[in-house]
């Protein structure tokens, strides 16, 4: 898609931390701790009711490419979008979203559990997709599997990954970048242990790039 697809906004990094943040205020002190670890994009989940806010705030303080999950909707991508989203990530294939996505001019990036689900997201026209739930779903052995007959696909495995899987998972060649929430978990927020945060997401950026 010519500068709106993922690898694009990524530039590189292949960490990227899924965060559900329950307030605002928490989205400065998230987005320097990320930055200061050496993360370089965030994806904030649409499942809080300062979901749109939080995205707004993080976005602004322009050391992170920040993209919104759990989108479900048209409706949401457009919001997203509007709140400074750099991309969009859905738990699911819908082709509104997609097409939506499509309109806006940011990359999309569909979440799929079955090779039925990755056929639609290509015959879409899209070349990335999500693993998702990735353990859940075997990890690394459904992802082998489902890359085999497409593999010109990039994967981006998300849900139940460890900093203990991250290396296993960047080492496959259809792997862009890997999603988890580990760095920035709802304890740590809660805690205000926002050097914590720093420090796995330092370890993370670190077992990433080895």
């Amino acid at each position: 898609m010519n500068g709106t697809d993922l690898a694009s906004v990524l530039a590189g990094a292949r960490l990227l931390p899924v965060l559900t943040v329950p307030c605002t205020a928490a989205a400065g002190p998230l987005a320097e701790a990320l930055a200061a670890g050496g993360a370089r994009c965030a994806e904030v989940t649409f499942r809080t009711p300062d979901a749109e806010q939080v995205l707004k705030a993080m976005a602004a303080h322009g050391g992170l490419a920040v993209g919104a999950g759990t989108v479900l909707t048209p409706e949401q991508a457009e919001r997203a979008v509007a709140a400074g989203a750099r991309f969009v990530v859905s738990p699911g294939f819908d082709e509104e979203v997609v097409a939506k996505c499509r309109e806006l001019r940011v990359p999309v990036v569909p979440g799929i559990a079955t090779a039925t689900e990755l056929m639609r997201a290509l015959k879409a026209g899209l070349d990335t997709v999500k693993l998702f739930p990735a353990e859940p779903l075997g990890g690394l052995r459904t992802l082998r599997a489902l890359a085999a007959p497409f593999p010109r696909t990039r994967f981006v495995p998300t849900g139940g990954i460890d900093a203990s899987r991250l290396a296993a998972y960047l080492a496959d060649p259809a792997v862009l970048a890997v999603g988890g929430s580990w760095m920035a978990t709802a304890a740590h927020l809660e805690r205000g242990d926002y050097e914590e945060i720093r420090r796995l997401t330092a370890e993370a950026v670190e077992r990433s790039m080895t």
